[in-house]
């Protein structure tokens, strides 16, 4: 079988498997794909899907959207800005009406500085699935907890 166009893919994967001291079959089982599927994508046999490569970035603890930028799926523009808004709507220390108002702000710059906002509905589908805690705690009146305005802090 001749090796498809997916750059460094394969490799990267095994250095990142090697360094977590990680066998190949271990990594299977924690990813949830079957070892001669993981051992072909490694070998640059397979291109695997976008969810495939965010199950082996879980099972590695590496970004998925590095994975996406290795296998094609993402250019690296759009790979920064999806990093940032997931970090952005993964912080557990603000609400999300907060974290709305922050992404609204980053958009605001960005398109100042004259770059595409095309990206934006993508990265809020990435980031909803690489987050555990989408919404913050909920009031009984179903208000968001903690999203009374106030001020900075005085000195």
């Amino acid at each position: 079988m001749a090796s498809l166009n997916v750059g460094n893919l394969g490799e990267y994967l095994r250095e990142q498997r090697r360094s977590a001291q990680l066998s190949l079959r271990q990594l299977a089982d924690a990813a949830g794909v079957s070892n001669p599927y993981l051992s072909q994508i490694e070998r640059g046999l397979r291109k695997p899907s976008a969810e495939v490569l965010q199950q082996v970035a879980k099972a590695l603890r590496i970004s998925a959207e590095t994975l996406y930028v290795r296998a094609g799926i993402l250019d690296e523009k759009e790979r920064d800005e999806l990093e940032t808004r997931a970090v952005i709507l993964a912080d557990p220390s603000i609400n999300e009406r907060q974290k709305q108002v922050l992404l609204q702000i980053y958009e605001s710059f960005r398109k100042e500085n004259g770059f595409e906002t095309s990206t934006y509905a993508d990265a809020a589908s990435y980031a909803d699935e690489d987050t555990d805690t989408v919404e913050g705690p909920r009031t009984t009146d179903g208000g968001d907890a903690g999203s009374k305005e106030e001020g900075p802090p005085s000195s």
